[in-house]
């Protein structure tokens, strides 16, 4: 039996298990149990788990898990937790350089839990009559609806998810409505496969699918069912967006202790 001490973030709803592993001391970890940890009767419960690991060239490095205990692509209100995280242990000065699995991000505080993540260029946007399609760290499907609330994500985004052309590798499936100056956002997440209450990377997508034609920077304020997010980004081209930043509050929920098998 190994003992496991963790803290449970959380940003705009979508909630993560975070463990400081700088000195390897979790590298034993597998997917199995990764699982058990996440799930949310018989674990601490979380849509994903991360380590803050150490780097050489960076203030740290982040894994990030699904829960269902596959590494993963990026998680970008995973960045913001861990971010936080990695503040308060007393990394960094407020400004924060660390390497994930889609390369390098920056991370700002403003005070103890708002986080601003630096995310990727988007250099493609596929627009098809009735969807678009990019990747913002991890592939993103986006819709627009007439009314986002009276969607069944959990149906609708497991069918565009398995469907034949998404099946193999999966997608996030996004519904989104324009919502007063900005967007409403849910989000039907591959690896947790369900609706979650909130995905930054999904968000980050909405919003650059939400610019107008003029090439310019955009500030879009985005609703969740989580809470309120920004995002903010400029537009460089007609499928072309740099200096995109994904914005909101991180939260630690509660530290503790798990013994596991």
């Amino acid at each position: 039996m190994q003992q496991i001490h963790f803290y449970k973030y959380q940003g705009t709803g979508n909630d993560f298990v975070i463990m400081d592993n700088r000195q390897g001391q979790y590298d034993w970890l597998t997917n199995e149990q990764v699982n058990e940890l996440c799930d949310r009767r018989f674990g601490i419960g979380a849509d994903g788990l991360m380590l803050l690991n150490k780097s050489e060239d960076y203030d740290f490095a982040m894994k990030y898990y699904n829960s269902d205990g596959r590494e993963s692509s990026m998680c970008g209100n995973g960045g913001r937790c861990l971010a936080a995280f990695a503040h308060k242990m007393g990394v960094g000065d407020g400004n924060l350089y660390f390497i994930a699995v889609d390369g390098e991000h920056e991370a700002t505080m403003d005070g103890d839990s708002w986080v601003n993540l630096k995310m990727q260029d988007v250099d493609f946007v596929e627009h098809g009559p009735l969807h678009y399609y990019l990747n913002t760290g991890s592939p993103h499907f986006v819709k627009y609806v007439e009314d986002v609330q009276a969607i069944d994500v959990f149906n609708e985004g497991r069918q565009i998810r398995y469907n034949e052309r998404f099946a193999a590798e999966g997608t996030n499936v996004n519904f989104v409505q324009p919502f007063e100056n900005g967007i409403f956002v849910r989000t039907y997440e591959r690896g947790v496969e369900d609706e979650t209450y909130s995905c930054g990377t999904g968000v980050t997508a909405a919003a650059i699918t939400f610019a107008g034609k003029e090439e310019k920077e955009y500030v879009v304020p985005v609703q969740t069912l989580g809470g309120q997010l920004e995002v903010r980004y400029t537009r460089t081209g007609e499928r072309t967006f740099s200096n995109i930043w994904l914005c909101g509050p991180a939260t630690l929920v509660f530290e503790g202790q798990i013994t596991i098998g």
